[in-house]
């Protein structure tokens, strides 16, 4: 017998079922859903499904899906098999859209009612699904589990504040975890978590993301940026959040102070807070990268609200501040700049990534910032010595080299689920 919880939540959602187109709408009206692909929300295919084995892949959002990005390619090179990348939100599906490989294609994750989910499960029939991080949806997970499909929770994260509330919920939360076959964990901490929660067969194998491939960028707008900035200074601060900009903004004043010619880039984690960004701006002269526009001399504030051009910002700075730090978001991907050699700061709240974090931060000596007074004095110093910085960069790499290895084992993994699928 299911728990009282769960019995309600898929009551609820059959009986929401008919207000989800209004529902799609509305997010359509505000940018959050595709209008040429909303039909793979209510669970409708736009694509025939490849012949033979379909492993399938469910990432939240961008950092989920691009974690994914190197497991597709070892897939796909181990197996005979075709992938399916599921996700749901209209940035991540344009990023997809220009990095997944051949044999492999996306759709959007449909809403989480049972209608929706059986009908995307009935027309992708895949053999396997492996679930990145953490995104639960229960109809979805419920559904594929009584197809009889073999599921698993990959690069598995639970920060201590989900995993509190899901211990309110516990009864729930085990019926949902024993769906998965195994839980491969990002370490020791999130895995004791999963297994008080009730999940199965928890290994630790690390970070997906230490297996990514380098951020593309491409070298023609690399080269135009770099002629438009010339020999100035730059202070990079990337995925960046609502409430970080604030603190960001007086660390650049108390550099331009020693740096009067500072340029100051700010990548935000969401494009569309580019205009509220420079309004917060005030006098300082801003640009936005979103408009087209280029830094020029009199530039003192760099929005670069586009996506998938993080690459080119990290081949720009030689050290940054990696946002959703400064606020309980828990960090975001450090080991994306520290692969490409920029040395990384961040503010204490660093619990998405916390193996990442602590390792570059000890490789390099430094790196955890709390203030804007703390981010200015540390790139001060980075500034005014540009080999420090370099030095830096180098041990942020090396740091970031340590963690590898977890695409390797996740696709051993696979391998034996698929051999006990077929035996």
């Amino acid at each position: 017998m299911q728990p009282l919880g769960l019995t309600l939540y898929r009551f609820v959602t059959t009986a929401l079922s008919p207000a989800v187109p209004l529902l799609l709408r509305r997010r359509l009206t505000r940018g959050k859903e595709d209008r040429e692909r909303s039909d793979e929300r209510l669970g409708i295919a736009s694509l025939p499904r490849p012949e033979g084995l379909l492993i399938w892949i469910h990432g939240a959002s961008v950092g989920e899906s691009v974690a994914a990005l190197p497991l597709i390619d070892a897939l796909i090179a181990a197996l005979p098999c075709h992938v399916l990348l599921t996700s749901g939100t209209v940035t991540s599906a344009k990023v997809m859209q220009q990095r997944l490989p051949d044999k492999a294609i996306h759709q959007f994750v449909p809403i989480d009612t049972p209608a929706a989910t059986a009908r995307f499960l009935e027309h992708w029939k895949p053999q396997i699904g492996l679930f990145v991080d953490s995104d639960m949806w229960p109809n979805l997970i419920l559904n594929a589990q009584a197809r009889g499909m073999k599921l698993a929770q990959i690069n598995a994260r639970i920060s201590a504040r989900s995993f509190a509330n899901w211990r309110r919920v516990r009864a729930s939360a085990g019926i949902l975890l024993a769906a998965f076959e195994t839980c491969l964990a990002l370490d020791e901490d999130i895995a004791a978590r999963f297994r008080a929660l009730g999940a199965r067969d928890v290994r630790v194998t690390g970070s997906l993301k230490a297996d990514a491939p380098l951020l593309p960028a491409d070298p023609d707008k690399l080269a135009a940026l770099k002629a438009a900035i010339g020999a100035r200074p730059v202070f990079l601060a990337s995925q960046t959040h609502q409430g970080e900009d604030e603190t960001i903004l007086p660390a650049h004043d108390a550099l331009h102070r020693q740096f009067p010619d500072l340029l100051t880039i700010i990548v935000p984690r969401h494009p569309e807070r580019g205009s509220a960004i420079a309004m917060l701006c005030g006098t300082r002269p801003a640009k936005l990268r979103s408009r087209g526009e280029m830094p020029d001399a009199a530039t003192a504030i760099y929005i670069a609200d586009t996506i998938g051009e993080l690459g080119l910002f990290y081949r720009l700075a030689r050290f940054c501040f990696v946002g959703g730090s400064l606020i309980r978001h828990g960090g975001q991907n450090p080991l994306e700049p520290a692969k490409l050699g920029c040395a990384v700061f961040a503010g204490p709240y660093t619990f998405n990534f916390t193996d990442a974090y602590e390792t570059i931060f000890a490789a390099q000596g430094t790196g955890l910032v709390t203030s804007a007074g703390e981010i200015a004095t540390s790139a001060a110093s980075l500034l005014a010595d540009p080999g420090q910085a370099s030095r830096l960069g180098a041990a942020a790499l090396e740091g970031a080299n340590k963690l590898g290895g977890a695409v390797a084992k996740t696709v051993d993994v696979v391998t034996k689920m698929l051999a006990h699928a077929r035996a």
